[in-house]
């Protein structure tokens, strides 16, 4: 069968699934069924091949630490953490060209290194900073654009949900891309900040209240509301970089933490428990459906043999490893628009990882790249997930949101080329870390 038609069946019954509102997981487990009954071998149950591929997906060791994180980042989304760290960030960030726009970025950045998710970060951080940006007239465009845009940077800083899949399906370890993406999320941080500098210098709009001055003894009195994050992602981050801790075993640590943050700070009580517990449970268990149909996606389209005959076709048209780049930035920026992150991950790697590996790309590096696109994908209509988020929390349309993000959009797909010119932002790291085994 032509390898054409192929693709054309598996998208059409790919999208009448999603289109009737079936979940992304079971969409992927379905399509693979079609595949495995039409191109799968005669001999054997597809049922039977189908239970053992979802069995051995769902009980990977290196997933575990999936769960964890969420609960870690669910708990902490629940206590006045959140509060406090705008107290400790906010008189820093007041005399920064650009003023308290900063606590969006810098909090997200914060957030992000203990939630390892967009959606938590982005809802956490602009509830205790929307209140406080419009009270003080700054321009509405910029408040929701770079929280928009800063709240991707929980794909990115380690403990990124988006890594570990990542890492799962193509079975790298976890730890080195947890570092990897260290040094780039923290020069993404960097660039969103240089822009709301720029642009409180040159944008007619700009007239904020001006902050009241805080000595620096008055400053340093605050600080210590950031005492308790920046300890647990020390011990988060730490237990991993100095090899006491696989990433699984570093994620209990975290979680151990956070509870014992929540019940020093009187916030831990039987309701925020079960709540952030129940959370965590309903988001581990719609990745691990989506991890689990993925894999039975890529036995099936082994059968259909389309991944080598893709890969060899590519190779036919020798493109060099930068203009494979630039064909996977826009396909994945497409794909973004109507997938997110996790799903684009997991529904393309079968098909894209022998590309790379045979261009001799750095898969650890790959993985940073993948995350900054995938990145796009949460502020990038029809469904960007943080413009549908950031809707609820202020009420503005959808066009407006999008608009405002369009900057951080831009400055994301500079950063895709730094990334190209500068490899080692995302390689030095992990390969200078020590390892524990598992990790």
């Amino acid at each position: 069968m032509d390898q054409a038609y192929v693709v054309i069946l598996f998208l059409f019954v790919l999208f009448t699934l999603l289109g009737t509102g079936v979940w992304v997981g079971l969409a992927l487990v379905g399509v693979a069924y079609v595949g495995m009954e039409l191109f799968g071998p005669s001999s054997g149950s597809t049922g039977d091949r189908m239970a053992t591929i979802l069995w051995s997906a769902s009980s990977s060791w290196t997933l575990t630490a999936l769960p964890l994180f969420i609960w870690m980042g669910e708990i902490l989304f629940r206590t006045r953490l959140s509060q406090d760290m705008f107290r400790g960030l906010a008189p820093w960030m007041s005399r920064l060209p650009g003023g308290l726009v900063h606590t969006n970025i810098v909090g997200c950045t914060v957030f992000a290194a203990v939630s390892g998710s967009s959606a938590a970060t982005l809802t956490t951080v602009g509830k205790m900073s929307i209140p406080e940006l419009r009270k003080r007239e700054y321009p509405e465009h910029m408040v929701i654009g770079t929280l928009a845009g800063a709240a991707t940077l929980g794909l990115m800083i380690p403990p990124s949900l988006t890594l570990i899949v990542y890492g799962v399906t193509i079975n790298e370890s976890i730890i080195k891309l947890f570092f990897a993406g260290i040094v780039p999320g923290l020069v993404l941080a960097a660039m969103f900040m240089a822009y709301v500098g720029i642009y409180s210098g040159v944008g007619r709009d700009w007239k904020p209240v001006n902050e009241t001055g805080m000595s620096f003894a008055e400053k340093l009195k605050n600080s210590r509301f950031l005492i308790p994050v920046m300890l647990l992602i020390a011990t988060v981050i730490g237990s991993m970089f100095l090899g006491f801790a696989t990433a699984t075993e570093a994620a209990a640590i975290g979680v151990l933490g956070a509870l014992t943050l929540a019940a020093l700070q009187g916030s831990l009580n039987w309701k925020s428990f079960t709540e952030s517990l129940m959370g965590a449970t309903r988001t581990s268990a719609m990745i691990a459906l989506i991890l689990a149909g993925a894999a039975f996606l890529s036995l099936a389209m082994g059968f259909t043999g389309l991944p080598r005959a893709l890969a060899d076709g590519i190779a036919q048209m020798e493109l060099s490893r930068f203009e494979l780049l630039m064909v996977l930035l826009v396909f994945y920026i497409i794909l973004g628009c109507f997938l997110d992150g996790i799903s684009s991950v997991v529904l393309t790697m079968a098909i894209v990882e022998p590309m790379v590996r045979e261009a001799g790309i750095d898969m650890v590096w790959f993985g940073i790249f993948i995350v900054v696109v995938v990145e796009m994908a949460q502020i990038t209509p029809p469904i960007g997930f943080n413009l549908f988020v950031l809707q609820g929390m202020t009420d503005h349309e959808m066009g407006y949101i999008a608009k405002a993000a369009i900057p951080m959009f831009l400055i994301m797909v500079l950063m895709v080329f730094v990334l190209i010119l500068f490899p080692d932002l995302a390689t030095w790291l992990p390969d200078n870390i020590r390892q524990t085994p598992g990790g």
